[in-house]
């Protein structure tokens, strides 16, 4: 279970809020509300005060790099810091690589093909690729479906339908409302103007 007591996110309310294994938490909020500001503090590469707790452990109790191995932030718009998605992706996992590629109907080829040359819907997939191949427990997802046509999304929604199913949490934040309702099992509303509207609502996907 990853739990989150108090974590101050600037222009919120304290926030507060618990995210089962297997279940989805929603983040909802007009834009400039803090969404991505929140998914980035959760994965410690923003400061903010609060505590986040994975498991029984804290945050500020493990390193940071070993945190952000456990809860994984996937950006709307994906940095790579290799010439292609391979040199950013580890090694030794021949066999999980090619399930998550074949999950999301991409061609292998496109793992050696200079990031500039990928469409931005290849860029997006392949970095939800990159995000999965550890297995982190907690997956902290930013408009995972913004630049894709609908028969893409549908298989990034089926494939994190499966991480929950693996046990894993997810935080997605999306414009896509309909997609909200179909994942979501909770809802967190932001918002900067009227602060004491950040609550967390329960649903039925």
């Amino acid at each position: 279970m990853l739990r989150v007591e108090r974590l101050q996110v600037a222009g919120l309310p304290p926030l507060s809020f618990e995210v089962p294994d297997g279940e989805c938490l929603a983040i909802e909020g007009a834009s400039g509300a803090g969404k991505t500001l929140l998914l980035r503090a959760l994965a410690d590469l923003d400061p903010a005060p609060g505590d986040v707790v994975l498991d029984g452990e804290q945050r500020g109790e493990m390193p940071a790099d070993q945190w952000r191995r456990r809860v994984r932030y996937c950006a709307a718009e994906p940095a790579w810091w290799s010439d292609t998605p391979r040199g950013c992706l580890p090694k030794a996992l021949p066999e999980r690589l090619a399930r998550l590629v074949q999950s999301l109907d991409l061609d292998a080829a496109l793992l050696d093909r200079p990031v500039s040359r990928l469409s931005t819907g290849e860029r997006q997939r392949l970095a939800l690729v990159r995000a999965l191949i550890d297995e982190p427990r907690v997956l902290l997802l930013d408009e995972p479906t913004g630049a894709l046509d609908a028969q893409s999304a549908a298989l990034v929604e089926e494939l994190i339908r499966f991480q929950m199913l693996s046990g894993r949490c997810v935080v997605l934040v999306s414009h896509d409302r309909a997609q909200l309702d179909r994942l979501a099992h909770a809802r967190l509303l932001l918002s900067r103007s009227q602060p004491k509207q950040a609550i967390q609502v329960a649903c039925t996907p």
